[in-house]
């Protein structure tokens, strides 16, 4: 790849145009250097998500991916609560963001996996995407076995709240009504979904600090590539 392609294709990652020192800075970085950045830069991005999420309060503590009760089931809640039940309305909320946190540690690997294998066409859409092109590339490559992955482990939490199995009962009704949507008739589904969203969000929110402060992690490869365009 010629010299100006690469700092096109490196100032396409949200850096800023390449000109002026930034391009002496490019001189040399090589091809292998701009994807090894790339894919450094996922990993860890990845490996601080699962890090941020997989712990207590992790997900309950954080507004951005904080689980809610599903849909109209809000309401049903409030209906709870109302007649005395609020404490195991609460405890079903907290049974589903502590469900998502023991579930997320398990992803690593599989995430990890899907950096080592991007392609070159995987990396120009990721650079070329926007925002959510992160997002989009570990969903794409992650979501269906991770999903698999984290419904048992799910399900163990949520066996704990009684209250789960009536509102499953309580969904299925009325998801056949139209009231909920197919995929949240199911409290264990619904969180397992609601898990990789927030996953895959965070490793989009990760790997936009690192772009801004390659120096802060630590990572030569990251500081070299990433911080010749600042």
């Amino acid at each position: 790849m010629k010299r100006r392609e690469l700092s096109a294709w490196l100032a396409l990652a949200g850096i800023g145009a390449a000109t002026g020192t930034q391009a002496q800075g490019l001189a040399g970085i090589s091809e292998l250097d701009a994807r090894t950045g790339l894919k450094t830069a996922l990993e860890t991005g990845a490996r601080a998500a699962v890090n941020l999420l997989g712990r207590p309060d992790g997900f309950l503590g954080n507004p951005q991916v904080r689980i809610p009760l599903p849909g109209y089931l809000k309401d049903a809640a409030r209906l709870l609560s109302a007649i005395g039940q609020k404490k195991q309305v609460e405890a079903l909320e907290l049974a589903m963001n502590r469900a998502a946190e023991s579930a997320v540690p398990g992803a690593t690997r599989l995430l990890t996996d899907a950096v080592k294998n991007m392609s070159v066409t995987d990396a120009r859409k990721i650079l070329t995407g926007g925002d959510t092109s992160v997002t989009q590339f570990f969903a794409e490559k992650t979501r269906t076995p991770l999903a698999a992955q984290f419904l048992p482990v799910v399900k163990q939490s949520t066996a704990k709240v009684d209250l789960a199995a009536k509102y499953d009962a309580l969904a299925g009704r009325a998801a056949g009504f139209g009231l909920v949507k197919k995929e949240d008739a199911s409290i264990d589904h619904y969180v397992t979904r609601k898990a990789l969203d927030g996953l895959y969000l965070m490793i989009g929110e990760e790997e936009k600090k690192i772009r801004r402060d390659p120096v802060g992690t630590g990572s030569a490869v990251l500081q070299k590539v990433f911080g010749a365009l600042r």
